[in-house]
């Protein structure tokens, strides 16, 4: 039972689902909120140049209605004539053409923003398949678009016909009336028309809108299954994390070895602890701690040590000091300078004794850490 809810599509999509989505092309789109925009589009700008375009019509009409004998029997002169007329036509009506271009192309963003995206034009052969185009019409989605085309012809033709109804005697009366006056009529008649249907229309995209919203928010919806998967290829697979980590340490610690037979002294705890310090005089302001490590790694370390001859001093306090408090290859700080001297003290006097002989040195039984750098102590 777990498994079969862990399947089941109960999740939002995660922000990566969105996004490849996106990229794909799929979108929360409104057809019904594009053509409200270009139906308002349409109306505010015969509104706003309904007059210059019935103007230049008007004059297109006269001419053309007026033929020279000439140009009807000379086909030479007819074709130019056409298309003249044609050219006229069209930039009358090239100010609404252009701005119902901008609005197509600008209303799909006020949905789902700027997208651009070429996969929808990659050929899927599989809408030819009869069976798929059965199973969408079939679909919920079918149903969907079945019962919003039922309802906007119900609204645009049942507004339509009540201003027709309401109006019904002043149809008539533009029987009687002049040309002038009855084109005024009928154009006053189209344009209240027009009108209302654009009024209406704003109640199937407040239905639309937010249903296209959830409906493309169902669709991407995620099961508990996806999001693990997707996790995991975010993250990557733990096992393999785990082994690059391991090996990542590894080769970290192969480094540190090699760095062993370059110290000076090799602090220890003496079993549970081992630190080797290295201090050039010239190049550094303070010894550093070139390799660190407790137990197997603290032995390995203790055993490099003796294999180079590098000194091996027991000072429990300061190793552990050093262990906790001090990252490999860092210089120790100020509040350990004088234990460290001690040691390298000792050390420096060590190799002299050596090289040159003499009497032999002695590690200062004085060596102490601050006790908040002490982990035996705190």
């Amino acid at each position: 039972m777990a498994d079969d809810n862990d399947l089941e599509r109960t999740e939002p999509a995660s922000p990566k689902r969105l996004q490849k989505a996106r990229e794909e092309g799929q979108v929360a789109r409104s057809q019904e909120l594009t053509t409200f925009a270009l139906l308002m589009a349409a109306s505010a700008s015969l509104w706003g140049i309904g007059s210059f375009i019935i103007q230049k019509l008007t004059v297109m009409l006269e001419s053309g209605l007026r033929v020279e004998r000439e140009v009807v029997f000379d086909p030479a002169l007819l074709a130019p004539r056409f298309f003249s007329l044609m050219l006229d036509g069209l930039l009358a009506i090239a100010p609404l053409l252009g701005c119902l271009l901008i609005v197509a192309l600008l209303s799909p963003m006020l949905l789902s923003g700027w997208l651009f995206s070429t996969k929808a034009l990659v050929p899927d052969f599989k809408r030819l398949n009869p069976a798929n185009g059965f199973k969408r019409i079939f679909s919920s989605r079918g149903l969907v678009e079945l019962i919003k085309a039922i309802a906007k012809a119900a609204v645009i033709g049942g507004v339509a016909a009540a201003i027709i109804w309401s109006h019904k005697q002043d149809v008539l009366d533009l029987i009687g009336m002049s040309m002038d006056s009855s084109l005024a009529g009928i154009g006053r008649l189209i344009g209240m028309t027009f009108m209302l249907i654009v009024g209406a229309m704003v109640l199937l995209v407040l239905i639309d809108v937010p249903f296209q919203l959830w409906n493309h928010a169902r669709q991407l919806r995620m099961s508990k299954e996806d999001l693990r998967k997707e996790n995991k290829e975010d993250e990557g697979d733990p096992q393999i994390k785990g082994r690059i980590r391991s090996m990542q340490r590894e080769m970290a610690r192969r480094r540190m070895m090699a760095e062993v037979p370059k110290a000076d002294v090799v602090v220890t705890n003496p079993t549970h602890y081992a630190v080797a310090l290295k201090y050039q005089d010239r190049s550094m302001r303070a010894p550093k701690v070139i390799a660190k490590g407790s137990q197997l790694v603290a032995a390995r370390i203790r055993e490099l040590a003796t294999e180079h001859h590098i000194p091996i001093l027991e000072v429990p306090p300061l190793a552990r000091a050093l262990y906790h408090h001090v990252e490999l290859d860092s210089e120790i700080p100020e509040t350990l300078y004088t234990a460290v001297a001690h040691v390298l003290a000792y050390v420096f006097q060590l190799k002299r004794y050596q090289t040159v002989g003499g009497n032999a040195p002695e590690l200062s039984s004085d060596i102490s850490v601050p006790a908040e750098l002490d982990s035996a102590t705190t």
